[in-house]
């Protein structure tokens, strides 16, 4: 398999390269469904000026990333294109042995209940076969790659791609059990942009499952483990702060990054919910819907992780998808990372209720955004409200998709227990209905 992902990674690489020495690399940039205030290169570069200068990249109300970063461009910025090439490259053979990795474990556990018969027998068509398999961690890598929102993000050289190269390695680490590089890469990511702190909880779900520690509130080993890796965790993220603390001498980037994210004050149109929504809004409401919005992100955690405790993997994939929807400043890039996971449930397809509907409606609304833009900010016949409207049928058909491949894995689960072809008390064909 190392050869076809050589030959992926080459490809990839090329077709970024080429578009970056095409003129294409000056309009992607300055396209709003690839950029936001957070991530803009642009912006970055501005926040090197200012760093140069001897003033605090957080002194005006442009830069807006962790210091972290800022000081990482600044040795690097000669070759900013190739990191954000290594960044993608790094992002997908991460995901490719975590996949790889997670098969192993999935093949496994099914072997086991096979031979235990815990299986009925009408539902052995249901059985994924390693041939089946095999090819899945290359599907992912290459849905990952080859994405056109993940090529457009590395283009425009936006700092998602770095985002998600750190999420990956995290998923690679909680998935080969290494508790402490699993919670330093999640205080990392959680450190860049908040969000992924609802990554937490999947992470020690999967963690505990592979150490054989049951989720008992009564059992200290639970405790234990809970309370080490939490410790890990906050500790990785303390060192961060209080790095970036010395690095500027001033927490002035606390407001600026932190504050900046949950307050939304920049109304730049994006593909989010957040920046019409408030363009309109009456200030004295302002922070009731600011509650409101982000809450969001962050409000399904615990009954998901409730629902899927014992796939806790599934969860995490869960969680970046309402991470991508939710957030305050989404990209494309952010969208990009958690569809590189749907080859991963290729064996859900067949429970799939609206994938046909949900999938033009995302290309047709990924080919309408320029279109509605243009017509809004330079041709003048349209308003703010077309926009809008595209960008609301985006993530409604987001939000159909995720939940579409939630149901799909509950009812092969349930079908996995009671069989595939269910019945009613008197004999009748029965009809499973999610709840």
């Amino acid at each position: 398999m190392a050869a076809p992902l050589t030959l992926l990674l080459v490809v990839a690489v090329t077709i970024r390269a080429v578009l970056f020495r095409s003129s294409l690399a000056e309009l992607i940039p300055e396209r709003v469904e690839v950029v936001s205030p957070l991530n803009a290169w642009k912006r970055v570069v501005e926040g090197l000026a200012l760093l140069d200068l001897g003033v605090s990249p957080y002194a005006g109300d442009v830069f807006h990333e962790t210091p972290l970063i800022i000081y990482f461009f600044h040795f690097v910025i000669d070759y900013a294109e190739i990191v954000f090439m290594m960044a993608d490259a790094l992002t997908a053979v991460a995901l490719y042995l975590a996949v790889k990795d997670y098969n192993k474990t999935v093949f496994r556990k099914q072997k086991y209940a096979l031979e235990a018969e815990r299986y009925p027998l009408d539902c052995l068509e249901l059985i994924r076969t390693p041939k089946e398999m095999y090819y899945i961690p290359l599907k992912v890598a290459m849905f990952y790659l080859l994405n056109p929102f993940t090529i457009l993000s590395c283009v425009a050289k936006s700092t998602c791609g770095l985002n998600n190269a750190v999420i990956a390695l995290f998923i690679l680490c909680t998935v080969k059990g290494s508790s402490l590089m699993s919670a330093i890469f999640l205080a990392l990511a959680t450190y860049q942009s908040i969000y992924p702190l609802t990554l937490f909880a999947p992470a020690l779900l999967y963690l505990l499952q592979r150490l054989y520690i049951p989720v008992n509130w009564q059992r200290s080993s639970f405790w234990l483990f809970t309370t080490q890796y939490a410790f890990m965790y906050l500790g990785s993220l303390c060192v961060m702060v209080c790095l970036s603390f010395f690095l500027l001498s001033s927490w002035d980037f606390l407001s600026s990054v932190y504050g900046f994210i949950l307050s939304v004050p920049d109304l730049t149109p994006n593909i989010g919910l957040f920046w019409y929504f408030f363009a309109e809004m009456f200030e004295h409401f302002r922070l009731f819907f600011i509650c409101v919005f982000q809450i969001n992100v962050f409000f399904y955690t615990i009954p998901l992780s409730i629902k899927l405790k014992e796939h806790p993997v599934f969860l995490i994939f869960m969680q970046i998808a309402i991470i991508s929807i939710f957030k305050s400043y989404p990209t494309v890039g952010d969208i990009a990372l958690y569809m590189a996971f749907l080859p991963a449930w290729n064996h859900l397809y067949r429970f799939l209720r609206n994938i046909f509907l949900v999938s033009v409606v995302l290309l047709a609304c990924s080919a309408l955004f320029p279109v509605l833009w243009h017509l809004w900010i330079y041709a003048g016949s349209a308003n703010s409200n077309f926009y809008y409207a595209i960008t609301l049928l985006f993530n409604v058909a987001q939000i159909l998709l995720v939940s579409d491949y939630f149901y799909a894995y509950l009812r092969r689960e349930h079908h996995l227990t009671h069989g595939l072809y269910l019945k009613r008390k008197d004999g009748s064909e029965a009809t499973l209905v999610l709840k």
